[in-house]
């Protein structure tokens, strides 16, 4: 991010603390609960935004070298993503061309051929078809058009792409907008190794997963006692890209910046920067650390969800979190506000305590609590605050995808 635009962010958070005001939509909505329990709508969603839509699947030090690979299966179609001898990024249907079985289940690692586990037969990591044992017996096969289904796979600006589909369209460009893509690249996450995933497999339907990302009105409320030690809550910058949106609020360390010259002003030290790509990303952007949130329907259950969350450090941060979690961990640390006024490096633990105790144990306590009532069925609207416009911006992008009705304004 450009510095000229982190002094306008940090100066416009900093005004909201002076007046005691937030970000102001101007509007509030009243929104459905069906859409969180209905299962034909659910079925749109899955066809519209996961089977069918370009699928963000990781960073570049997902795959660090050639021969790396990792696999998942959180959208419909099992995905293998590789990256062969020339370094270029691969992704395939995994799924073997003889009788449809996962060439491979492990979740991640390093491997030139893949070996499917029922009958053996052998692929590259460029797809192609490179034995079939026995295959005298078997019957001739033209290997060359026999390889793994290649899957449209994109790599830019330190971010995977995949489409689900063959024959599907992914065009990036259209899909971010430059400035959107020029600013995410801005923070080098090429170069940010990957150091874990956690997975959060709860009882709330996917959007309620995507809307406790949506707003910092709870902040000092629900998570007084987590994360709101280390941010202020009920403060925000927000800005939409299209479909998309940057949102930032302040966190203790702002503070810090008022006795600094400007020109020192840097908005990882007195924020948390996050940007919504729609439908389902979650991606807590600095040019030394990067939180990837994925959060994915259960196909069959509207009422259930996982979320994936991955780390990535760079390596002299990668290997400062090392350092303190050898140190041994103390969850409570993970809370105290000198992490961010005194910008005290990262620990690994403290980031996998922090998604849970806060999203899991927290947010998603009350998504759950949602989801009940939505199912129940007397509750049959929401209100979406003034101070909520992220959470207006999501679903009335949502709705427009799947041609339903707008919000509905509260006059």
């Amino acid at each position: 991010m450009k510095h000229a635009l982190q002094v306008e962010i940090l100066k416009t958070l900093m005004q909201q603390l002076d007046e005691g005001k937030n970000v102001d939509a101007g509007v509030q909505y009243r929104m459905q609960t069906s859409s969180y329990v209905c299962p034909e709508l659910a079925a749109k969603e899955w066809s519209s935004f996961f089977r069918n839509h370009p699928q963000l699947v990781g960073l570049s030090q997902d795959l660090p070298e050639p021969g790396s690979f990792f696999t998942m299966d959180d959208f419909g179609t099992p995905v293998l993503a590789t990256r062969d001898r020339q370094g270029k990024f691969h992704a395939f249907l995994n799924a073997c061309r003889h009788r449809s079985v996962k060439v491979t289940s492990e979740t991640r690692g390093r491997k030139s051929v893949f070996m499917c586990p029922f009958h053996n037969w052998s692929y590259a990591n460029t797809g192609d078809l490179v034995s079939i044992p026995n295959e005298d017996h078997f019957g001739a096969i033209d290997k060359s058009c026999n390889g793994l289904i290649a899957l449209p796979a994109v790599e830019r600006g330190g971010l995977l792409w995949v489409h689900p589909q063959a024959d599907g369209h992914l065009d990036l460009d259209a899909l971010l907008g430059a400035e959107l893509a020029a600013e995410i690249a801005s923070y080098g996450l090429a170069d940010q190794m990957f150091a874990g995933t956690t997975t959060i497999a709860r009882d709330l339907n996917w959007k309620f997963a995507n809307d406790t990302f949506g707003e910092t009105y709870h902040f000092g409320k629900l998570h007084k006692d987590t994360l709101g030690r280390l941010f202020y809550g009920n403060n925000l910058h927000f800005t939409e890209f299209g479909r998309h949106h940057r949102f930032v609020t302040a966190s203790r360390g702002i503070d810090a910046m008022r006795v600094l010259p400007e020109s020192q002003w840097d908005i990882a030290r007195g924020t948390f920067v996050l940007y919504h790509l729609f439908p389902n990303i979650q991606l807590i952007c600095s040019s030394q650390s990067t939180t990837l949130v994925r959060i994915y329907p259960d196909a069959r259950q509207p009422g259930r969800s996982v979320t994936q969350v991955s780390f990535y450090f760079t390596p002299d941060l990668a290997a400062q979190a090392t350092a303190r979690d050898a140190e041994g961990f103390d969850p409570a640390a993970a809370y105290d506000p000198a992490r961010v006024t005194e910008g005290r490096g990262p620990s690994l633990q403290a980031s996998f305590e922090v998604f849970s105790s806060t999203i899991e144990n927290e947010d998603y306590v009350m998504g759950e609590m949602q989801q009940r009532a939505a199912e129940n069925g007397q509750l049959k609207e929401i209100i979406f605050g003034r101070n909520e416009p992220a959470l207006h911006h999501f679903h009335r992008n949502y709705r427009e995808a799947l041609n339903q009705p707008p919000l509905e304004p509260i006059k």
